[in-house]
């Protein structure tokens, strides 16, 4: 199986979208594990134990891909993820949008 392939299946076996956070692929394989883990689940004991072990080795593979993942700090990348208010104060600065301007930033 391609690394894509493994990787998506894994995305869906713990029900993610395309993109998610560490902290969303954790909570997910949280929830899964106590919903699927032997001792807990009222299915039978065989089916219970293969889809716990299935949940964890998605687990590792995503774990193992974002560990790997080389993330990329360029600013066209990181102007993706700011702020409302970082968004705002990049673009215009502290120039409100109404006003004189020399005023307001005395």
């Amino acid at each position: 199986m391609k690394k894509y392939e493994q990787v998506n299946a894994a995305r869906i076996m713990l029900e993610l979208p395309e993109r998610a956070t560490m902290e969303e692929i954790k909570s997910s394989y949280r929830k899964l594990i106590r919903q699927w883990h032997p001792d807990k689940c009222k299915k039978s004991k065989e089916n219970c134990l293969e889809m716990t072990t299935k949940i964890i080795t998605a687990y590792r593979i995503l774990n193992d891909y974002c560990k790997n993942y080389k993330f990329s700090f360029s600013k066209e990348e990181v102007s993706k993820y700011l702020s409302a208010d970082e968004w705002w104060f990049e673009r215009f600065g502290k120039i409100p949008l109404w006003g004189d301007e020399d005023k307001n930033l005395k």
